[in-house]
């Protein structure tokens, strides 16, 4: 059983991995838009959003995610919360990057 240091690394190793992953898949020209910061906090907003919103709790075979939905309230949650003014037409490349990471982590 792996102790709680080796957990702690082994989630900041698999963050670092979405990290690249999201940045990877970010279209060129946008890549400049976002620091390391900010994609670490709209990882974990998006993450908050899918538990807060209840989709998690859908009892359908299929989850249909409405990825604009999402951009738009990671950015108007993370205004909220002091770390910026974001574009949703933006951000949606990252929700999806964030999205296609989890499935191919499945």
């Amino acid at each position: 059983m792996a102790g709680i240091d080796e957990e702690i690394m082994m989630d900041e190793a698999e963050n670092r991995r979405e990290l690249a992953y999201i940045r990877e898949r970010l279209p060129q020209d946008m890549k400049p838009h976002f620091s390391d910061d900010d994609l670490f906090y709209f990882m974990d907003a998006i993450v908050d959003y899918y538990y807060t919103s209840g989709i998690l709790e859908s009892t359908d075979d299929e989850i249909d995610i409405d990825l604009q939905q999402v951009a738009d309230a990671v950015t108007v949650q993370a205004k909220k919360d002091g770390q910026g003014t974001f574009d949703p037409a933006e951000v949606v490349y990252v929700v999806e990057a964030d999205l296609d990471f989890q499935e191919e982590s499945l």
